[in-house]
C-alpha cells in the first residue's frame, strides 16, 4: 500500500526513482509523482494514473537532479487526483514530501493551520503534516530535522515520511512509525523505499528503519536517531535476495510465475529443516523455545486475508496433532476488542511481508499482557519478524503479484512443520504417524509439479466459466479453508462474486442460490469426508448447478457428478491443502486473463495493508 523512493548520490535520480516506482507498482496505487532538487530549484511532478503516465507527462521537463524522491498512492484521504497524488508542496515550496500512512487527528491540526491563514491545495492528511512541519521550523527558526522531531511528536496514527528542502541540496530526512522503510548503502550514494525490491539493483548492504526513528540521509552519511534526538547505531544487515526474483523471468504475468514457482518455494522451505529418512526436522526458532510451545495454555493465530486462511488449517493440524486448543482471529478485529490474553499464551502472527498494520498493532497489544509471540513471515527484516520472541521465515522470496500464492503454501509447510515438531516434543503423534507425515511433506514438491503439468486443463475449465457472475466454493474439515481461500482468489483477481462454505453448510442457506447458471467448486479429494462430499455433489447435481471438482487421481465416483474436474496427486488429509489450493491459484488466474482483468495489479487492492 504506497510505495516510496528517494535517491542521494551521484547519480542522476529520476531514472533511479522512476524504476523503483516501477518495482513498487505491485503495492497498489492510483497515482505517482516525483519531486527533484538541484542548485535550489525544487520540481515536483506527479499525475494521476500509472506510472507510465507520469513517465509520458515528464517528456520535456527539467529532470536534472542528484536527489529526489518518488512515491505511488493508494487514495486514502481525497479521490484519486493529480492534486492528491504525492509529493505534496509546503506553502512556502521550499518543501516537498512523500508519505505512506494515515494522520488520525490531521483535522485538529488543519484547522490550526487554517486559523493561521495556510490554505491548502489538496484533500490529503499529507499536505497538513507537511505545512505543520514547515509553521514549527519557521516559528521556531529550527532546522528541518528538528521540527519534523517535533511535529511528530504531536501527530497519532502511522507514517513513513520522506522529505526534501530547498535550500539543503543533498539531504533527505525520514521517518517511520507502523509503514516500512529500509535504507540502502551504496558508496557515495544511499537508497529508500518502501522494501528492497528498488533497491536490490544497487547494494545488497541495507539498514532496516524501525518506529520512531528518524534518518538524516546525504549521499556519504546516514545518521539514525530516535525522537529524543539521541544517535542511534546503524544495523546493516545484507539482502538475501537476487535481481531475478523481483523480474517476471519470461512469464506474462508475476502470477503465474509465482504459482509455477511453488515446487521450488515450498522445497526451499522445507530445505535444511525437514529430514524425513533421519525423522527429524530441525527449526531453530522452534527447538529453542520448545518449553513454552509444548506447555502453552493455548494458540492465538492473527492474520489477515489469505495468512488467516493459512491459519485457519493450521488450526485443524495443531489441535489434531498437538492437542493444544487454538483460536484463529482477524487481527483486524483482534486489536479492537478485549480479548483475554495471559503469561503462558502463545500468539502465531502470520503474514507475508511482516508490515500487517492490524497484525502488527495487535502484536504489540498481546506481547504487553506477557504472550509468547511466533511470527511466520516471509520478509526478511520485516517489523513482525522483529517484534516476534521466535519465529520461521517462509523463504518463498518476493511475491510481487497482489494476489497471495506462493506465500500461502509456504505458509503451510512452515506451519506443517512447527505442528509436527510440537507435537513430536509432546508426545502427542505416534511415532509411524510422525515419519508417515514427514514423507508425505517431503513429495510435496514433486506433486506440485505433476499438477502444474496439467495447468492447461484448469485454462480450458476457466474459459467455460468466465462469464459465470457467482461462484460458490465448498469443501469439508481441512479443506474448508481452501474453499475460503479460492473463493478470495476468485474476487481478487476475475472480480466475480464467490463465496467459500463448509459444504455441510450448504443446506443451511447458499444451496438457495443454486440454479443451473451457478459454478459450483467442490474440493472433493479421498478423506474421511469424502462420502459427504458427494452427498452434497448429489444435492447440487439435482439442482442443475454446476459442478467444478478437485478431486484425487483415481476416484471413479467425483469425476461422475461433476461437470468438469481436475485431479491431483493423492495425500495424507492434513497434507492435502497445500495440493488443493494450486488448481483454485490457476482458476483464477486464467478467469481472470479470459477477462482481460491485470491480475498482478486488480483494482483497489494493495500488497501490503500497512494502513487501517
Amino acid at each position: 500500500m504506497c510505495g516510496i523512493v528517494g535517491y542521494t548520490g551521484s547519480r542522476q535520480a529520476y531514472p533511479v526513482i522512476l524504476k523503483g516506482l516501477k518495482r513498487l507498482e505491485y503495492r497498489g496505487y492510483d497515482s505517482s509523482g516525483v519531486a527533484l532538487l538541484k542548485d535550489g530549484e525544487l520540481n515536483v511532478y506527479k499525475k494521476k494514473g500509472k506510472v507510465a503516465e507520469l513517465e509520458e507527462s515528464m517528456i520535456g521537463k527539467n529532470i536534472d537532479a542528484q536527489i529526489g524522491i518518488g512515491h505511488t498512492r493508494w487514495a486514502t484521504h481525497g479521490e484519486p487526483s493529480d492534486r492528491n497524488a504525492h509529493p505534496h508542496s509546503s506553502a512556502s515550496g521550499k518543501l516537498a514530501m512523500i508519505h505512506n500512512g494515515i494522520i488520525e487527528n490531521y483535522a485538529l491540526i488543519k484547522q490550526d493551520l487554517v486559523n493561521k491563514g495556510y490554505s491548502f491545495k489538496s484533500d490529503t492528511d499529507t499536505e497538513v503534516l507537511l505545512n505543520f512541519i514547515e509553521d514549527i521550523q519557521q516559528n521556531n527558526n529550527s532546522t528541518l530535522e528538528e521540527a519534523v522531531r517535533i511535529a511528530l511528536k504531536r501527530v497519532t496514527g502511522a507514517y513513513c515520511i520522506l522529505l526534501i528542502e530547498q535550500d539543503n541540496p543533498d539531504t533527505i530526512i525520514a521517518a517511520r512509525k507502523g509503514s516500512p522503510l529500509v535504507i540502502g548503502i551504496g558508496k557515495g550514494e544511499h537508497f529508500l523505499a518502501s522494501d528492497a525490491s528498488p533497491i536490490i539493483e544497487y547494494t545488497k548492504e541495507v539498514v532496516y528503519v524501525n518506529d520512531y526513528e528518524l534518518a538524516i540521509v546525504k549521499p556519504d552519511e546516514l545518521i539514525l536517531k530516535n525522537l529524543g534526538n539521541e544517535k542511534i547505531t546503524p544495523y546493516i544487515t545484507k539482502l538475501d535476495m537476487e535481481l531475478a526474483a523481483i523480474e517476471k523471468g519470461g512469464y506474462d504475468h508475476f502470477m503465474i510465475k509465482e504459482i509455477f514457482e511453488q515446487p521450488s518455494t515450498i522445497f526451499d522451505c522445507l530445505r535444511g529443516r525437514l529430514d524425513a529418512k533421519e525423522g527429524v526436522i530441525r527449526m531453530s526458532g522452534v527447538d529453542k523455545h520448545i518449553d513454552q510451545l509444548i506447555n502453552a495454555n493455548r494458540i492465538m493465530i492473527l492474520a489477515c486475508g489469505t495468512s488467516w486462511h493459512a491459519g485457519l488449517i493450521a488450526e485443524y493440524i495443531i489441535e489434531e496433532l498437538c492437542r493444544i486448543p487454538v483460536e484463529v482471529e482477524y487481527a483486524s478485529e483482534f486489536r479492537y476488542r478485549n480479548p483475554i490474553v495471559n503469561k503462558g499464551d502463545v500468539i502465531i502472527a502470520i503474514s507475508q511481508s511482516g508490515e500487517t498494520a492490524d497484525t502488527l498493532v495487535a502484536l504489540e497489544k498481546a506481547k504487553e499482557n506477557g504472550a509468547f509471540i511466533f511470527g511466520v513471515v516471509n520478509a526478511v527484516g520485516s517489523s513482525i519478524a522483529r517484534i516476534s520472541n521466535a519465529g520461521a521465515y517462509t523463504h518463498a522470496g518476493p511475491e510481487i503479484g497482489v494476489a497471495s500464492t506462493k506465500a500461502f503454501t509456504g505458509q503451510l509447510a512452515v506451519l506443517m512443520m512447527v505442528a509436527l515438531n510440537i507435537a513430536k516434543h509432546k508426545g502427542t503423534v505416534s511415532d509411524e504417524r510422525y515419519k508417515s507425515l514427514l514423507l508425505e511433506l517431503e513429495e510435496v514438491p514433486e506433486k506440485v509439479t505433476a499438477i502444474l503439468k496439467n495447468a492447461e486443463d484448469i485454462k480450458i475449465i476457466a474459459e467455460k466459466y468466465k462469464n459465470a457472475s457467482d461462484f460458490l466454493f465448498l469443501g469439508r474439515g481441512y479443506n474448508f479453508p481452501v474453499a475460503l481461500e479460492g473463493a478470495l482468489k476468485l474476487k481478487e483477481i476475475s472480480y466475480i462474486h464467490a463465496e467459500g462454505y463448509p459444504a455441510a453448510e450448504m443446506k443451511h442457506g447458499p444451496i438457495a442460490l443454486v440454479d443451473e447458471n451457478l459454478p459450483v467448486v467442490f474440493i472433493a479429494t479421498k478423506d474421511v469426508y469424502h462420502e459427504k462430499i458427494v452427498s452434497n455433489m448429489q444435492e447440487i447435481k439435482a439442482r442443475k448447478g454446476k459442478i467444478i471438482s478437485i478431486v484425487t487421481e483415481g476416484d471413479m465416483i467425483s469425476p461422475g457428478l461433476s461437470n468438469d474436474y481436475f485431479a491431483i496427486p493423492p495425500a495424507d488429509e492434513l497434507i492435502a491443502p497445500i495440493l488443493t489450493v494450486i488448481p483454485l491459484q490457476l482458476l483464477s488466474y486464467y478467469v481472470g486473463i479470459a477477462k482481460g482483468i491485470d491480475v498482478d495489479k486488480p483494482r483497489n487492492l494493495a500488497k501490503s495493508v500497512t494502513v487501517e
